[in-house]
């Protein structure tokens, strides 16, 4: 009986990584290529957990999407920014935060 449940564990997992995908490949822009929005579709679904929408509608989706296309422009173009004190401390800080929790090996290897 244990790989039975076992196997309805992983049928289980299969079926909910399906679901983020499904839900994440609404925002996949017509102009990326399959490798940028690979990496995007990671980064979207690694950070979702932290920006899910509030009951009271804040927008916090929005913010993780914007700071996906940030990211991969940043990643993939060589894009920068240039934002006043108080919003590049903000995105300075995102960044710190992501290099922390490891994203700075998925941005080098991304890349490649």
């Amino acid at each position: 009986m244990v790989g039975g449940e076992a196997a309805a564990a992983v049928e289980e997992l299969i079926s909910g990584v399906r679901r983020a995908t499904d839900f994440a490949e609404q925002f996949r822009s017509y102009s990326e290529s399959e490798k940028q929005w690979k990496a995007r579709m990671e980064f979207i679904l690694r950070h979702l957990p932290d920006y899910r929408d509030p009951p009271d509608g804040g927008g916090r989706l929005d913010q993780l999407l914007s700071l996906s296309m940030v990211w991969a422009n940043h990643l993939f173009l060589g894009c920068s920014i240039k934002a006043k004190a108080e919003d590049s401390s903000h995105f300075h800080h995102q960044l710190q935060a992501w290099k922390e929790a490891g994203m700075n090996a998925t941005l080098t290897s991304a890349a490649s």
